[in-house]
Parts: C-alpha cells; sequence; structure tokens
C-alpha cells in the first residue's frame, strides 16, 4: 500500500475527500489556537470542529501526543510548552505581565463568577505576596497587571461587565465589574501542576515529548518551528528524521496542509496560506526590509564582493569574513552586522523610517530579534550570532544572465486596409 493511502488508513480512518480536507484544515485552526471559543477567531468553526472530534482527536494524540478537548462551546488544544525556547512569547506581554497572568488565574479560582476590579487586585497583591515575589505599586507594575487581565480579557476567560481594566493605569482606579467564565478558567494551564515540585520542574514537564517519544518531540519541532536543523536534535531524534522525512512530508501535507522543502542541513517547513506564519517575512518595515538585505552580506564567503551593498564591507572587515561551520551555519560578529546594517542605512537614507534607523545599536537588536524570531540566527559563545543555513533561500536571484542586448530588425508594416479608410477605397 503506498505510504500516502497507508497514512490515510491508520490516521484518517475512512474519511472521503472532502471529510479529511475539513479535518485537515480544523486542525489548523486549533494549532493557530489552542483555546477556541464563542467570540474569539475563527470562531464560526467549532461546529465543524465538534462535528470531527473524534477524528481529531485521534489524530492529535497519534501525531503530536496532544489531548483534545472539545465540548460545543470550546474546544482546547493542549499543546506542549516551548520548554527554554525564548522565542515563543505572546506578544505586547512582558516577564512581568506574565507572572501577573498567573498570579491572577490564581486569583480567580476562589472569587466565583463575578468580582469587583478593586477586589480582584486584592486577592492578586495577595498571591503575589504569598507566592514571595516582590511588587510594587508603580505605574510600571500597573501597566503591567493590566497587560495580564487584557491578555486573560482575550482568552475569553473574563469579560468587562461593566467599566474597564484600563482604568488600573490612572491615580484614582476607577471601579469595574469582571466576569468569570469559569468552564474557560479551567481550561488554561496545560502543564501537570500536581506532578511538579518547581517552576522549572513544570516548564520542562509541559514540554516533554509524548508518549512515542522521539517521533512525537520531532514531529511537533516540525509543526511549531519554520526551521529544523540536524545539528540541532539529539543524535537519536536526528536519526528518526533523516530515516523518515519523506514520509513526514506527506504527514504534514495531509493533516495540517503543511509544505516542507526537505535539505542536507535539515528540513523547513512552511504554510502556503501563512495562516499559521506568526512572523511573516519577507515583509513591509524598515526591520523586515533591511534584515532581508543584510542577508547576502552576512552569508558572503567570497573573497570579493558578490553584493552591490557597498565594496567597503569586505574591505573593512577582512578579519571577520565568515566561515561555514560543518552544521552550515555561519558565524556573524557583532561588528559585521552592524557594519552592514550602517551601510545599508546610509546608501538608501529615503527607504526607511527615520525612527527605526536614528540609533544603529537598536536597529541591530531589532534585525537580530527578527532573524531569532524565523530561526534563522542562535547566539554564539564568542557574542555574536549563527546564521542558518536556511536563510540562502532569500538570497536574490536574477531574473536573466546580463549581456548586452541584441538590435532587433525592425519589420515594415504588411499594406493593407484601415478602419477609418472609406468603404470601397483601395
Amino acid at each position: 500500500m503506498p505510504a500516502k493511502a497507508a497514512f490515510r488508513a491508520d490516521v484518517l480512518g475512512d474519511l472521503s475527500d472532502i471529510d479529511a480536507a475539513n479535518v485537515a484544515r480544523c486542525a489548523k485552526v486549533l494549532l493557530r489556537h489552542p483555546l477556541l471559543r464563542p467570540g474569539g477567531p475563527d470562531a464560526d468553526l467549532l461546529p465543524l470542529i465538534y462535528r470531527y472530534r473524534v477524528s481529531l482527536q485521534e489524530m492529535f494524540a497519534t501525531l503530536l501526543g496532544y489531548r483534545l478537548v472539545v465540548e460545543r462551546r470550546f474546544a482546547r488544544l493542549y499543546k506542549s510548552g516551548p520548554g527554554e525556547d525564548t522565542t515563543r512569547g505572546e506578544p505586547g506581554l512582558s516577564p512581568r505581565a506574565y507572572a501577573y497572568v498567573c498570579l491572577t488565574m490564581a486569583a480567580l479560582t476562589g472569587v466565583g463568577r463575578q468580582v469587583l476590579l478593586s477586589r480582584l487586585v486584592a486577592d492578586v497583591r495577595g498571591a503575589t505576596a504569598e507566592a514571595g515575589i516582590k511588587a510594587a505599586d508603580g505605574v510600571g507594575d500597573r501597566r503591567a497587571l493590566t497587560a495580564a487581565l487584557r491578555h486573560l480579557i482575550g482568552l475569553g476567560v473574563i469579560t468587562e461587565t461593566d467599566g474597564t481594566v484600563a482604568g488600573l493605569v490612572a491615580e484614582a482606579p476607577a471601579e469595574a465589574l469582571i466576569t468569570i467564565h469559569t468552564d474557560l478558567l479551567g481550561q488554561l494551564l496545560a502543564g501537570p501542576l500536581a506532578e511538579a515540585d518547581s517552576a522549572d520542574e513544570l516548564v520542562s514537564l509541559a514540554a516533554a515529548p509524548g508518549q512515542l517519544g522521539v517521533e512525537h518531540a520531532v514531529r511537533r519541532r516540525l509543526v511549531e518551528n519554520p526551521v529544523t536543523l540536524h545539528a540541532d536534535l539529539p543524535a537519536a531524534e536526528a536519526e528518526w528524521l533523516l530515516r523518515n522525512q519523506r514520509r513526514e512530508s506527506v504527514v504534514l501535507e495531509r493533516c495540517f496542509g503543511l509544505v516542507t522543502e526537505i535539505r542536507a542541513e535539515g528540513v523547513a517547513v512552511t504554510d502556503p496560506e501563512e495562516y499559521l506564519t506568526d512572523v511573516v517575512f519577507p515583509s513591509t518595515g524598515t526591520v523586515a526590509r533591511i534584515t532581508l538585505l543584510a542577508l547576502p552580506e552576512l552569508l558572503d564567503q567570497s573573497d570579493t564582493v558578490n553584493s552591490g551593498i557597498n565594496s567597503g564591507i569586505d574591505s573593512e572587515n577582512d578579519g571577520e569574513k565568515p566561515a561555514r561551520r560543518p552544521d552550515g551555519r555561519v558565524p556573524v560578529s557583532r561588528e559585521r552586522m552592524s557594519e552592514v546594517c550602517r551601510i545599508l542605512v546610509e546608501d538608501y537614507p529615503a527607504a526607511w523610517s527615520r525612527q527605526a534607523t536614528d540609533d544603529l545599536d537598536t536597529l541591530v537588536d531589532n534585525v537580530v530579534d527578527l532573524m531569532t524570531r524565523l530561526s534563522l540566527a542562535v547566539p554564539d559563545a564568542d557574542g555574536g550570532w549563527l546564521i542558518s543555513p536556511a536563510a540562502h533561500r532569500w538570497l536574490p536571484q536574477p531574473d536573466d544572465s546580463p549581456g548586452r542586448p541584441t538590435a532587433q530588425p525592425e519589420i515594415p508594416p504588411e499594406p493593407g486596409w484601415s478602419l477609418f479608410d472609406e468603404e470601397g477605397t483601395p
């Protein structure tokens, strides 16, 4: 039996092509929104997810080791935690705001269905003290707590029945009535809290692979990360991926609509619809465009400059030319990164936002942050970065070979009649 047919029989059962496509669509939505509820993004698919809940639960459990809970009012996919990966975070939440999300969840478990904002804040302060965390009642602290409350509002766990949590930032906070949706509150925590004795252990347990160990660990990386390099995997996982990468390409396309690019260094996974793409690249914006233009220079290993930015880059940094490592990565120092960004800014001053380029160090930090979130760069032990071989997919390619244009002979028009000729005129 062909691999694709065998896979369909094992995981998707006897579903028709239309039903299998619907299951894949629902699976992609759950990967993007692990807590799906009425009033939230893509909530219109809740009935479809409920209809295919058995197939979805089996597929997630078999392929990824994820638990899926589906009720008529919500669906919750319990994905693995990010572990030590600092690039996986909620935009707009600082570390202190993350702490307040956890403290607020703890406070909400004992307040009932509704609570006044002032009472909730007092309970959060109490939970903070009980946890041994030092809290200050400054503007920054109140903003972090407000961000945490807004995050929980976005998840649908709490709603502003009367008033708003934005009043917390004011010197004299305004009162508000908060409604707690306890059914969703109980679904938030994904880690095995009862099994962990410390915060670090909870993070480690939440990121642990499923029952199939190596298979679940590798497949999770493929689904959740744009690039998976063999050099980044433990020996057993790298060996498994090398042996099964062709089959996994069929699995990811069939179940999640993802397309894989297999290279010697590893596997890149993309979503043609960009629905699962949280960081779009290439993109508009000064930082994204400078990052795109900087990649050829950062990856350049030739003795002469072969891009059109500025011939001063190599001449000024002859001792810093990158040398490709066995894993395909190219080391880049901060000095070289700064020089490439500086020349791009100076050569095309009208192309960039002044606010984004006024401070070179900040610009470099923003470029590196974008490359890190795209899995294109990781910190180096020497204080620089290692550029992923996946960055080569964005190197510019000429449309045609340059050459002197060939003159085309002029062909005289053939004699004939015109629409403007009078009828009967030769």
